[in-house]
């Protein structure tokens, strides 16, 4: 099966994951964690990409990234590809790290960036076995930074989120947000199994359908676009 088309224009904004390859381990200790972030400011000056918000965890990492030069490939290329390389400098070993493409959603950032935020950053505390009691302790992400807790990293830009809240007092207006827990539709959103590639409203899906993607067939373009239907209305019109 054709992989679906990747959507790329300027000023895009992406989550973008990726997982070790059969579930391993793709930071073992401090040092490896360093070492992405590094990978990732060098991307970030390479590129001129911005990045919004990042959660690293054992076996996979979360990007909040947007696009000005429309080059996400080329961005990922160099994050997943330089640390490849220094991972397996750092483990004495050889061969691919993680499990293959990385997954990377078009996000309606007007009306989704700050709930994607959250659900970045609520990671660490979102697994079966939380990894700290208070996610403000949880190094590995740029939560810290947005509360106030640490000194941001030069790769974090913080105003577009903090502007979208609309609250004076930012750090507390942030932790209060995130705080209080993940939104039903995002959550659902990333509980289907099959992502759709595109995390907006109707309007926006209606606009990269139309506007984005006007060279593919309506076949192709629904594994990019998935509709908003109900299984009774795929019922209905199979049987139609």
């Amino acid at each position: 099966m054709r992989r679906p088309q990747r959507i790329e224009y300027e000023n895009a904004f992406y989550h973008v994951m990726n997982r070790g390859r059969e579930r391993h381990t793709i930071f073992h200790g401090d040092e490896y964690y360093l070492c992405f972030l590094e990978t990732l400011a060098q991307a970030q000056l390479r590129f001129k990409c911005i990045v919004h918000a990042y959660c690293l965890m054992g076996n996979h990492y979360h990007l909040l990234i947007e696009t000005p030069n429309a080059n996400l490939g080329r961005v990922m290329r160099h994050i997943n590809g330089v640390y490849t390389q220094r991972y397996n400098r750092l483990r004495l070993t050889d061969g691919p790290l993680f499990r293959g493409r990385y997954k990377a959603i078009l996000i309606d950032h007007d009306a989704y960036l700050l709930q994607l935020s959250r659900y970045i950053h609520r990671n660490p505390i979102e697994t079966k076995e939380p990894l700290v009691a208070q996610l403000e302790d949880y190094p590995w992400s740029s939560y810290p930074a947005y509360i106030g807790k640490v000194k941001p990293t030069d790769v974090l830009e913080r105003e577009t989120i903090y502007k979208m809240l609309g609250h004076k007092q930012q750090y507390k207006g942030y932790s209060d947000f995130v705080m209080q827990g993940i939104d039903k539709e995002t959550e659902m959103f990333h509980r289907k199994g099959n992502m759709a590639a595109i995390f907006g409203d109707k309007a926006f899906k209606e606009w990269v359908y139309e506007a984005l993607l006007p060279e593919l067939g309506a076949e192709r373009k629904s594994r990019v676009v998935q509709p908003d239907l109900t299984m009774q209305q795929v019922t209905d019109g199979v049987a139609a």
